[in-house]
């Protein structure tokens, strides 16, 4: 097998990076960088995820950064 199509370190075939999604749902916890807990292109979805979590330290945002909904 072509070295070009295995990752370097992990030894596992490459694949494409997936397209990237509308709406972010951050986390803002304890981490000190902020940790992308789920992406979709659906709103409500992201909605309805965030408030069937009991913590507040979320946040919806959407492709370019900007910070539509908190926990």
């Amino acid at each position: 097998m072509s070295r070009a199509f295995v990752k370097e370190d992990e030894g596992e075939r490459w694949s494409p990076p997936t397209a990237p999604r509308a709406y972010r749902i951050v986390w803002t916890g304890y981490a000190t960088e902020p940790e992308v807990m789920k992406e979709t292109d659906d709103l409500l979805e992201a909605l309805k995820w965030m408030g069937s979590r009991d913590r507040r330290e979320f946040e919806i945002r959407d492709a370019a950064g900007v910070l539509l909904a908190t926990g």
